[in-house]
């Protein structure tokens, strides 16, 4: 135990400062990032997700799933598919680290995140999905929301930002809604991040002591710990009155991050027939010459300083 750790001397030893766990934190990220494009070059052509191993590697795990993906994203944009992604679940249950990984490899004008802010004055003035159905995909595009219309069944109604009946009539309605959504052909899909207390309270401590993860640690994030029974009973309500055959939840299990990433995309991939529709490779055109063409002298433009070389 950490309390039982003593120096030499005889005095307990100090924690490590805040800037140790920041710069760990982002030498992984980094490290991770750089390992999956080496692995671009290597693994080859991936193949649909199947049944699970007990031996795998994290990275070319992710790497595989993340090439489904690019034939996932080039279908979805030659067929003219629509593609909502609805990501919801506890705080700090990561499901901003599966969008990352999810969009990562991805092209941002087909494939685009949705993370709505506090509702204007304007906005609260009107139909309560109005300013959802406005970020809604055209054809080709993937929308992945991070947090979503759910609101209204979640911190909403938690916390007391909005009326009784407003709730209600948001539970009464959502199918409705969702309906036409997967009526007009829009390939709707919705996921549930489950945290369990004890892992959710080791986040929260990590970001209140890690500065690279502090600003996600939110006054409503430090209230949910004080409500997290009523929280649960939210939740529980949100999934029977919106648990449906044309818009069911699934479940992720979060407690472990990394196989939470990997089975929410395996998931994702399975809920298409999609086919590798990849761009197959071009040559490149010699560049065109210059006949005279004079670039202008460096001194006469601004140019960043070279504080690394």
């Amino acid at each position: 135990m950490a309390k039982d750790r003593k120096q030499k001397n005889g005095k307990h030893a100090e924690p490590p400062p805040p800037s140790l766990h920041a710069d760990s934190e982002v030498r992984r990220d980094a490290v991770e990032v750089a390992t999956i494009e080496d692995r671009w070059r290597v693994v080859g052509a991936a193949k649909p997700p199947g049944k699970h191993k007990r031996k795998y590697h994290y990275i070319d795990e992710l790497v595989r799933l993340q090439f489904e993906l690019i034939k996932l994203q080039e279908w979805v944009r030659t067929k003219g598919e629509r593609v909502v992604v609805v990501f919801e679940g506890r705080d700090a249950a990561g499901k901003g680290g599966v969008i990352k990984r999810i969009t990562e490899s991805l092209n941002p004008r087909v494939c685009r995140i949705v993370a709505l802010g506090v509702p204007t004055e304007r906005e609260r003035g009107q139909w309560y999905f109005q300013r959802y159905v406005a970020e809604l995909p055209a054809r080709g595009e993937i929308v992945l929301f991070d947090r979503s219309w759910y609101n209204r069944a979640g911190v909403e109604h938690v916390m007391g930002f909005c009326s009784h009946a407003e709730y209600k009539e948001f539970l009464r309605t959502c199918p409705q809604f969702e309906e036409m959504l997967v009526r007009s052909g829009i390939r709707l899909i919705k996921y549930w991040f489950s945290v369990s207390d004890e892992v959710q309270e080791e986040r929260f401590i990590e970001r209140m002591h890690n500065p690279i993860k502090r600003w996600k640690l939110s006054p409503m994030d430090v209230e949910s710990r004080n409500r997290w029974v009523e929280y649960s009973k939210a939740k529980d309500a949100m999934l029977k009155h919106t648990d449906t055959k044309f818009a069911p939840w699934y479940i992720v299990d979060a407690d472990d991050k990394k196989s939470a990433r990997l089975n929410c995309i395996a998931h994702l991939l399975r809920q298409f027939r999609y086919q590798d529709l990849v761009p197959i490779e071009v040559d490149l055109p010699p560049r065109q010459p210059d006949h005279g063409y004079k670039r202008p002298k460096k001194s006469e433009q601004h140019w960043v300083p070279r504080t690394y070389s």
